[in-house]
Protein backbone atom coordinates (compact mmCIF):
# COMPACT_ATOMS: atom_id res chain seq x y z
CA UNK A 1 0.00 0.00 0.00
CA UNK A 2 1.20 3.50 -0.82
CA UNK A 3 2.13 5.99 1.90
CA UNK A 4 -0.41 8.74 2.63
CA UNK A 5 -0.47 11.52 0.07
CA UNK A 6 -1.18 15.20 0.59
CA UNK A 7 -3.71 14.84 -2.23
CA UNK A 8 -5.83 12.41 -0.15
CA UNK A 9 -7.59 15.38 1.50
CA UNK A 10 -9.09 16.29 -1.89
CA UNK A 11 -10.77 12.92 -2.52
CA UNK A 12 -14.40 13.60 -3.42
CA UNK A 13 -13.97 17.40 -3.51
CA UNK A 14 -15.19 19.31 -6.57
CA UNK A 15 -12.36 21.65 -7.52
CA UNK A 16 -12.93 25.09 -9.07
CA UNK A 17 -11.92 25.58 -12.69
CA UNK A 18 -9.26 28.08 -13.69
CA UNK A 19 -7.10 27.57 -10.62
CA UNK A 20 -4.23 25.30 -9.74
CA UNK A 21 -4.38 23.48 -6.45
CA UNK A 22 -1.23 23.19 -4.34
CA UNK A 23 -0.73 21.91 -0.83
CA UNK A 24 1.98 23.71 1.11
CA UNK A 25 2.69 23.21 4.79
CA UNK A 26 -0.53 21.17 4.98
CA UNK A 27 -2.67 24.06 3.65
CA UNK A 28 -4.70 23.86 0.43
CA UNK A 29 -3.92 26.84 -1.76
CA UNK A 30 -5.82 27.90 -4.89
CA UNK A 31 -3.39 29.52 -7.30
CA UNK A 32 -4.72 31.31 -10.39
CA UNK A 33 -2.71 30.65 -13.53
CA UNK A 34 -1.50 33.83 -15.15
CA UNK A 35 -0.97 34.46 -18.85
CA UNK A 36 2.83 34.43 -18.59
CA UNK A 37 2.84 30.95 -17.07
CA UNK A 38 0.54 29.59 -19.73
CA UNK A 39 2.56 31.07 -22.61
CA UNK A 40 5.86 29.72 -21.25
CA UNK A 41 4.33 26.24 -20.85
CA UNK A 42 2.95 26.38 -24.41
CA UNK A 43 6.43 27.29 -25.71
CA UNK A 44 8.46 24.80 -23.66
CA UNK A 45 6.29 21.65 -23.53
CA UNK A 46 6.31 20.75 -27.25
CA UNK A 47 10.06 21.31 -27.49
CA UNK A 48 10.69 18.97 -24.56
CA UNK A 49 8.17 16.36 -25.75
CA UNK A 50 9.73 16.22 -29.23
CA UNK A 51 13.24 15.68 -27.85
CA UNK A 52 12.17 13.06 -25.31
CA UNK A 53 10.72 10.82 -28.04
CA UNK A 54 10.24 7.45 -26.33
CA UNK A 55 12.73 8.16 -23.53
CA UNK A 56 10.43 9.55 -20.87
CA UNK A 57 7.34 11.74 -20.87
CA UNK A 58 6.27 15.25 -19.92
CA UNK A 59 3.29 16.30 -17.82
CA UNK A 60 1.83 19.68 -16.94
CA UNK A 61 -0.22 20.46 -13.82
CA UNK A 62 -0.57 16.77 -12.93
CA UNK A 63 -0.58 15.69 -9.28
CA UNK A 64 2.66 14.06 -8.15
CA UNK A 65 2.89 12.17 -4.86
CA UNK A 66 5.71 13.48 -2.66
CA UNK A 67 6.98 11.72 0.49
CA UNK A 68 5.26 14.22 2.79
CA UNK A 69 1.55 14.54 3.47
CA UNK A 70 2.20 18.27 4.00
CA UNK A 71 3.10 19.00 0.36
CA UNK A 72 1.16 18.33 -2.82
CA UNK A 73 2.44 19.89 -6.00
CA UNK A 74 1.41 19.55 -9.63
CA UNK A 75 4.47 21.04 -11.35
CA UNK A 76 4.03 23.38 -14.30
CA UNK A 77 6.15 20.91 -16.29
CA UNK A 78 7.48 17.58 -15.04
CA UNK A 79 9.81 15.33 -17.03
CA UNK A 80 9.07 11.71 -16.14
CA UNK A 81 11.96 9.23 -16.29
CA UNK A 82 11.86 6.42 -18.85
CA UNK A 83 10.25 3.30 -17.41
CA UNK A 84 8.66 5.11 -14.44
CA UNK A 85 5.55 3.44 -13.11
CA UNK A 86 2.45 4.88 -11.51
CA UNK A 87 1.52 3.99 -7.94
CA UNK A 88 -1.77 2.34 -6.90
CA UNK A 89 -3.46 5.79 -7.02
CA UNK A 90 -2.53 6.08 -10.69
CA UNK A 91 -0.02 8.87 -10.02
CA UNK A 92 3.71 9.21 -10.43
CA UNK A 93 5.84 9.72 -7.33
CA UNK A 94 8.71 12.13 -6.73
CA UNK A 95 11.39 9.54 -7.55
CA UNK A 96 9.95 9.27 -11.10
CA UNK A 97 10.90 12.87 -11.89
CA UNK A 98 14.02 13.68 -13.89
CA UNK A 99 13.30 17.41 -14.01
CA UNK A 100 10.72 19.90 -12.81
CA UNK A 101 10.14 23.31 -14.40
CA UNK A 102 8.15 25.88 -12.44
CA UNK A 103 7.05 29.20 -13.94
CA UNK A 104 6.90 31.94 -11.33
CA UNK A 105 3.77 34.04 -11.01
CA UNK A 106 3.11 36.91 -8.63
CA UNK A 107 0.95 34.65 -6.45
CA UNK A 108 3.50 31.82 -6.30
CA UNK A 109 6.83 33.63 -5.76
CA UNK A 110 7.41 32.39 -2.18
CA UNK A 111 6.65 28.79 -3.07
CA UNK A 112 8.66 28.79 -6.31
CA UNK A 113 11.80 30.46 -4.91
CA UNK A 114 11.93 28.83 -1.48
CA UNK A 115 9.59 25.99 -0.54
CA UNK A 116 9.62 24.11 -3.84
CA UNK A 117 13.38 24.42 -4.21
CA UNK A 118 13.82 22.96 -0.72
CA UNK A 119 11.30 20.12 -1.21
CA UNK A 120 12.54 19.16 -4.67
CA UNK A 121 16.15 19.07 -3.42
CA UNK A 122 15.20 17.00 -0.35
CA UNK A 123 13.41 14.57 -2.68
CA UNK A 124 16.51 14.26 -4.86
CA UNK A 125 14.94 15.62 -8.07
CA UNK A 126 18.04 15.97 -10.27
CA UNK A 127 17.06 19.13 -12.19
CA UNK A 128 14.76 21.91 -11.01
CA UNK A 129 14.27 24.97 -13.22
CA UNK A 130 12.65 28.17 -11.97
CA UNK A 131 11.44 30.27 -14.91
CA UNK A 132 10.88 33.90 -13.93
CA UNK A 133 9.10 36.11 -16.52
CA UNK A 134 9.60 39.16 -14.31
CA UNK A 135 13.40 38.76 -14.35
CA UNK A 136 13.44 37.36 -17.89
CA UNK A 137 15.56 34.41 -16.81
CA UNK A 138 15.63 30.75 -15.88
CA UNK A 139 17.55 29.34 -12.92
CA UNK A 140 18.70 25.76 -13.41
CA UNK A 141 19.29 23.95 -10.11
CA UNK A 142 21.36 20.74 -10.19
CA UNK A 143 22.95 18.31 -7.75
CA UNK A 144 20.35 18.19 -4.98
CA UNK A 145 21.24 17.59 -1.36
CA UNK A 146 19.07 15.97 1.30
CA UNK A 147 19.42 19.16 3.32
CA UNK A 148 17.09 20.98 0.91
CA UNK A 149 19.52 22.81 -1.34
CA UNK A 150 21.07 22.38 -4.76
CA UNK A 151 24.86 22.53 -5.06
CA UNK A 152 24.85 23.94 -8.60
CA UNK A 153 22.83 26.90 -9.88
CA UNK A 154 23.04 28.44 -13.37
CA UNK A 155 21.21 31.53 -14.67
CA UNK A 156 19.98 31.44 -18.27
CA UNK A 157 18.54 34.68 -19.68
CA UNK A 158 15.48 34.53 -21.94
CA UNK A 159 16.76 34.35 -25.52
CA UNK A 160 19.54 31.88 -24.67
CA UNK A 161 19.16 28.09 -24.87
CA UNK A 162 17.95 26.41 -21.69
CA UNK A 163 19.73 23.04 -21.41
CA UNK A 164 18.18 20.34 -19.23
CA UNK A 165 20.89 17.80 -18.32
CA UNK A 166 18.89 14.58 -17.95
CA UNK A 167 20.21 11.08 -17.31
CA UNK A 168 22.28 10.13 -20.36
CA UNK A 169 20.95 12.94 -22.57
CA UNK A 170 20.30 16.66 -22.79
CA UNK A 171 17.14 18.51 -23.76
CA UNK A 172 17.51 22.01 -25.21
CA UNK A 173 14.66 24.51 -24.91
CA UNK A 174 14.73 27.68 -27.01
CA UNK A 175 13.60 30.53 -24.73
CA UNK A 176 13.33 33.43 -27.19
CA UNK A 177 9.52 32.94 -27.25
CA UNK A 178 9.16 33.14 -23.45
CA UNK A 179 7.28 36.34 -22.58
CA UNK A 180 8.85 38.78 -20.13
CA UNK A 181 6.64 40.60 -17.65
CA UNK A 182 5.34 43.69 -19.39
CA UNK A 183 5.58 42.16 -22.89
CA UNK A 184 1.91 41.21 -23.01
CA UNK A 185 -0.71 43.76 -23.65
Amino acid sequence: MDAPSAWDVLDGVTLPRGHRIEITDGKIVLVPRDEYQWKVILEAAPQIKQQLAARGDILSDVMIDFPSSQYGYAPDLAVIAPGAERNSRGRFEWHSLEAVLEVVSESSRDNDFAKKVRLYAECGIPVHVVIDPEAGSCTVHRRPTRTGAYEDETEVPFGADLVLPLAGREITVKTEGFPKAGDLG
